[in-house]
């Protein structure tokens, strides 16, 4: 087995407020120890690796991509691109997203489960990408928010036999659409879809087979229903009011908010090419979604990072913007780094990761500069030193 030392550097474990003089030791896959910089031995033959003036971070998680989109300013082109295609840019965004220093990913829907096959050619060793965990097809009413590569359903039964679909297939989480959303034509961000009792279909479908779940939820009703219905994640949450908030709480749900989606949208509006009916919904949104966020921020919700990467100019590579508004909307950088390390870790529920410690999955980003000064450093794949996934190297700059 191989083994690796990092030591020096500002280092964040993924729970507690960083630390200055420390080293890991990693054994293989995994972090063996870690003990003071000073108690290392002089000699060694393990591979070293001097982080000084950098930091030392968890392997970031995203908990909301969709890795077979491009970020186009219009995507209508890519509804109709064949699987082959699909994969094949999945195979490249996987790639850039682990350039950025992302180790793991949550893939949520995939046209006809191609996450799935994307997963294993990374698992397998024909392309390099972070961890994905995969959702196959989304959980959808027939015509509801993602509908042309979803799996659309009608009833509590179909509901229940959509959701075996995907967890015969391979999926890890059962991702279900409760309301419209900004980038499916023709229906409503505030709108609910699936029924409270098809969501349990599902959700209970899910959790017989041990796998969590996560709700597209962005008008307030459909939150609520969503929770309700025993959801584990709410994805967006942009119109959050004081009763949900309080379920949430209560339920135990995680919000997962993307505030990066719609602020790409507004930002580069029908000019950049952007439908016209996406911008209109989202600068709907936009206000709405960053005053949800802070509400839940001060209410005391867990939540996790997530970008929606593909949706328009939300291009794969850029997912650390999001760190910079999660600060902007209220976030400490702990708080943003805590909830795309240990937090989101907790959320996917992928205990073996997450944080730097004996035992856990060998997982490092090493960022160049004080990360906790200025979040907006890791927007900079120049800046991403190091990426380590399972103990391996996997980028070096």
């Amino acid at each position: 087995m191989s083994r690796l030392i990092i030591k020096g550097g500002l280092y964040f474990d993924g729970v507690h407020s960083p630390r200055e003089g420390l080293a890991l030791v990693i054994e293989g896959e995994k972090f063996e120890r870690v003990i003071p910089a000073t108690a290392l031995p002089t000699e060694t033959d393990a591979r070293v690796i001097d982080a000084s003036g950098c930091t030392v971070l968890p392997g970031l998680i995203d908990c909301h991509v969709h890795i077979t989109s491009s970020g186009a300013a219009d995507s209508s082109q890519e509804r109709h691109d064949p699987d082959a295609l699909l994969a094949l840019r999945a195979a490249k965004n996987a790639r850039i997203i682990l350039n950025s220093g992302f180790t793991t990913v949550r893939n949520m829907g995939s046209r006809n489960q191609i996450d799935l096959s994307v997963k294993q050619a990374i698992d397998q060793g024909y392309i390099l990408g972070p961890r994905v965990i995969t959702s196959g097809m989304c959980i959808t009413m027939t015509g509801g928010h993602g509908w042309m590569g979803g799996r659309q359903v009608d009833g509590v039964d179909e509901a229940r036999k959509g959701t075996r679909e995907q967890l015969r297939a391979g999926a890890e989480i059962i991702k279900i659409m409760a309301t419209g959303g900004v980038m499916t034509p023709g229906v409503e961000p505030g709108s609910a879809q699936l029924t409270v009792e098809e969501m349990q279909a599902a959700v209970e479908e899910a959790h017989k087979a041990g796998r969590k779940t996560a709700s597209h939820a962005q008008g307030t009703t459909g939150i609520k229903n969503a929770i309700l219905a025993g959801i584990d994640s709410i994805e967006h949450g942009i119109f959050l009011d004081d009763e949900a908030i309080q379920l949430m709480l209560e339920h135990d749900v995680a919000l997962v908010p993307t505030l990066v989606a719609p602020y790409h949208i507004v930002k580069g509006g029908i000019e950049a090419g952007i439908p016209a009916y996406a911008v209109d919904k989202a600068n709907q949104v936009f206000e709405a979604h960053k005053q949800s966020f802070k509400k839940a921020l001060q209410a005391g919700v867990t939540i996790a990072f997530g970008t929606d990467c593909g949706t328009p100019l939300n291009t794969p590579g850029r997912n650390a913007l999001e760190f910079e508004l999660m600060v902007e909307a209220g976030m400490t950088p702990l708080q943003a780094l805590t909830a795309a390390t240990s937090t989101a870790a907790k959320v996917c529920d992928r205990p073996e990761m997450g944080s730097l410690a004996a035992g856990k999955l060998a997982d490092v980003t090493i960022v160049q500069g004080n990360v906790f000064d200025d979040v907006r450093l890791l927007q900079d794949q120049n800046n991403i030193s190091y990426v380590i996934k399972g103990g391996a190297v996997v980028v070096k700059r």
